[in-house]
Order: C-alpha cells, then structure tokens, then sequence
C-alpha cells in the first residue's frame, strides 16, 4: 500500500495507525535517505504504542528503548556497515523478546532482517514535505 503524507505530522499519524495493528515481535524495516521521515513516522509510532516519553533519534545510541502497551526498540543502522557492526549492537537479542523494533537504515542490514519483516518506505513526493509512504507486509492501515 502507498499513502501520501504531506507534513511530518501526518507522517506520525501514519505510524500511530500502524501502531494499533501490532501485538509485539514485529520489525519494522525502515528505508529512506536523510531527512525522509524515518524518525517522524517512528515517533507516531511509538504514540500509537502508549510512549509517553519524547522519541528521538539513536543516532549515537543506536538504539533508544521506550515503554507503552508494548516495548519500542528504536534502532539506527547508518553507521553500520559489517556483520561485526551489527553484533555488536545486540540486535539478533533484540528479536526474541516480544517488542516492536523499529529500524533505520534498514537497507545496511537487509540480509539480516526477518522475512516477515514490514517494510516502510518513505521517498519525497512533489514538495520538500510531502512524502510517499510504502508499507508492504501488513494488511491496510
């Protein structure tokens, strides 16, 4: 499915509504250069979890957790490039503990992604805030 988004806040609207269709173990793979929406659309994401707590980006962390109805991983895979990178962020533990991980960058570790990944795309649509939003793996929004 592609929607349209034309602001950052429709952007979170858009992963609040997904939100409410997960029940934890989910990965959702996120894909888009810089300044795509990526963190926007996981902060509505985790609202649409029950997080409370401001989301950022885990630029220098690599991954921020937050607490909802369900745990949020929040993952940035910018900086990493080998299998050793990927390790060392603890991310195969991360899949086994019933949370929704959210993942940046998703492109950097797409062989090491689950297959019933849920892939989301954003691209720039005609003005600098509009975005093409891809959603494949989930039925509907």
């Amino acid at each position: 499915m592609c929607v349209e988004s034309r602001s950052p806040a429709q952007t979170e609207l858009i992963g609040e509504k997904l939100a409410a269709q997960l029940s934890g173990g989910e990965v959702i793979a996120l894909y888009g250069g810089l300044g795509m929406g990526k963190t926007n659309f996981v902060r509505g994401l985790a609202r649409g979890l029950g997080v409370e707590e401001g989301v950022s980006s885990p630029t220098f962390a690599l991954v921020n957790e937050y607490h909802g109805r369900l745990t949020l991983y929040h993952f940035d895979m910018y900086r990493v490039t080998t299998w050793e990178d990927l390790y060392s962020t603890g991310f195969f533990d991360y899949l086994d503990t019933g949370a929704v991980l959210a993942v940046e960058w998703s492109e950097n570790i797409q062989e090491a992604l689950p297959e019933d990944s849920i892939q989301v795309e954003l691209q720039r649509g005609g003005t600098d805030t509009d975005r093409l939003i891809t959603i494949e793996g989930i039925n509907g929004l």
